[in-house]
């Protein structure tokens, strides 16, 4: 789907129908400044639970609360025009019972605007992905590296390897059949990432898996350089504003130190300049 020739924002509808199409381009936005910046070149933004590790210094995403989530959903709705807003529902949000997800799932979507929700996990979360989506809630699933379960899962590992391919196939199947309109493969091999886009009829969306898949997607502090506490693998950076943001904090720290900010042309004069007549 091109940016440039959509009018109005996709919906879910349209992502689904974009599988084996023009790869989808995505990447998570939290605030309102990003989410203009990527407004024209996204057609579906995501504002994750990443965003605990990436703007509240939170040592993983387990910590995540429905009202962070909402309140930077509200941020990032404000910046988009023409991208799709899901949001993630953050850990302890819908692993109870389907009830508990369909209520935080609406809240989500009745506070913030958001077209669908993003949720984790495969087999186990298919009954959950189906009740929603009988209910009108559009659901992004999200299935190999889930970080809500690093804990169970021992850490940032790849998954789906050796004997560990046919359960996650069987997770992209569930989840598909299940209603998703689409699935995030985080983690995974490129080889099984290509054989899940092939084998399910909704678009995979890729992190860390295949250019083979039906889209991608990257948490956006990271492919700019302003995350730096670590760099995983997939991740490319097509900037590094972090070391840019830093040298221009120095460089404002030594001229301030040096009484040489403020200069004279970012102070107010005793009267106000007298404006020439044009003659």
């Amino acid at each position: 789907m091109s940016a440039t020739a959509r009018k109005t924002a996709p919906m879910p509808t349209d992502i689904l129908a974009a599988k084996g199409g023009t790869p989808l381009v995505s990447l998570t936005a939290y605030t309102t400044p990003m989410a203009r910046m990527m407004d024209d070149h996204c057609d579906f933004v995501l504002v994750g639970d990443s965003v605990g590790m990436v703007l509240h210094g939170l040592p993983s995403t387990l910590g995540v609360t429905m009202e962070m989530m909402i309140l930077h959903a509200k941020a990032v709705a404000r910046g988009l025009q023409k991208a799709m807003m899901v949001v993630d529902m953050p850990f302890g949000s819908y692993e109870e019972n389907p009830a508990q997800a369909f209520r935080n799932a609406a809240r989500l979507m009745a506070e913030t605007g958001a077209a669908a929700v993003k949720l984790e996990g495969g087999v186990h979360m298919a009954d959950t992905i189906a009740f929603l989506v009988a209910r009108g809630v559009p659901v992004m699933a999200h299935i190999g590296l889930t970080p809500q379960s690093i804990n169970t899962l021992g850490g940032y590992k790849v998954q789906g390897r050796a004997d560990q391919a046919a359960a996650l196939l069987s997770d992209a199947r569930a989840v598909a059949d299940a209603g998703a309109f689409s699935v995030v493969l985080e983690k995974v091999p490129a080889s099984l990432a290509d054989r899940i886009t092939a084998e399910v009829a909704i678009p995979t969306i890729g992190i860390g898996a295949s250019a083979g898949c039906d889209g991608q997607i990257l948490v956006v502090d990271d492919m700019l350089g302003l995350f730096t506490a670590f760099k995983p693998k997939f991740v490319k950076r097509y900037a590094t504003l972090g070391e840019q943001g830093e040298a221009a904090i120095a460089a404002y720290a030594d001229e301030v130190r040096k009484r040489s900010f403020p200069s004279e042309e970012h102070v107010f004069a005793d009267t106000v300049p007298s404006k020439r007549s044009k003659t």
